[in-house]
Formats: structure tokens, sequence, C-alpha cells
């Protein structure tokens, strides 16, 4: 099922890097894409605390 409020990000990561970044994946109990998905928000969140809120433009999405 395609959600519209969702995208898709493709990253190339060195092996160890993923290897590694997957076993703490598992050891919190979350996928890969939970993961990378809980560390982009705490980098969204600690960036707004520390800059204040982004502030994004309204787009119009066509039906």
């Amino acid at each position: 099922m395609k959600h519209p409020d969702l995208t898709h990000l493709s990253i190339r990561l060195p092996v160890e890097i993923h290897d590694k970044l997957q076993y703490v994946a598992q050891y919190e109990g979350r996928s890969m894409s939970k993961q990378i998905l809980y560390l982009v928000n705490q980098c969204i969140r600690n960036f707004e605390r520390e800059h204040g809120p982004i502030e994004l433009p309204e787009e119009d999405h066509p039906i």
C-alpha cells in the first residue's frame, strides 16, 4: 500500500557501518528502517532545540 505522506530515501553505506547499525537496531528491538527513522527524528529534535522550529512552506498536493 502506498502512503501519500511518505517518501523514499536510498543511501549507500560502507558495509561495516551497515552491519553495526543493524546490530544496534536489533539490540534496540527495531528494524533497520525504524532505527534510521528514529535517528533522523532525533537529529531534527536536536536541531530544532538549538535553532528553533523548522518552518516548512505549505505545498499544494494534487489529489
